[in-house]
């Protein structure tokens, strides 16, 4: 069975910083690339950052370059989102995924996906 547990989400005031962290279990984690995306109420679901299965390249939404970080520890099975200088319109449920293939190209935000975690909510306060 396959399972993906993303922690690390909570409360932050805006300018803080916060690390998600996705445990991956029941699949061979570094057989695939891995990502974040995230949702708020009334919008539609969209891409955060992708990270090839070997760390070998990252790509992120213009609003996440800069501020945030991808990467992935194979040995322990676990993706992580360094989020720095947070706003408040970064809140939102965030979800971790893996994708079908090793790489991320092309279009790593709508590449199709095998397996989503459950969510881990960020709120930013002003």
């Amino acid at each position: 069975q396959v399972q993906l547990v993303e922690s690390g989400g909570g409360l932050v005031q805006a300018g803080g910083s916060l690390r998600l962290s996705c445990k991956v279990s029941g699949l061979t984690f570094d057989d695939y690339a891995a990502g974040w995306f995230r949702q708020s109420p009334g919008k539609e679901r969209e891409g955060v950052s992708c990270v090839t299965k070997s760390s070998a390249s990252t790509y992120y939404a213009d609003f996440a370059k800069g501020r945030f970080t991808i990467s992935r520890d194979n040995a322990k099975n676990t993706l992580y989102l360094q989020m720095d200088s947070l706003k408040p319109e970064d809140t939102a449920m965030y979800y971790c995924a893996t994708y079908v293939e090793g790489y991320c190209l092309p279009s790593w935000d709508t590449r199709q996906k095998n397996y989503w975690g459950q969510g881990t909510q960020v709120t930013v306060s002003s």
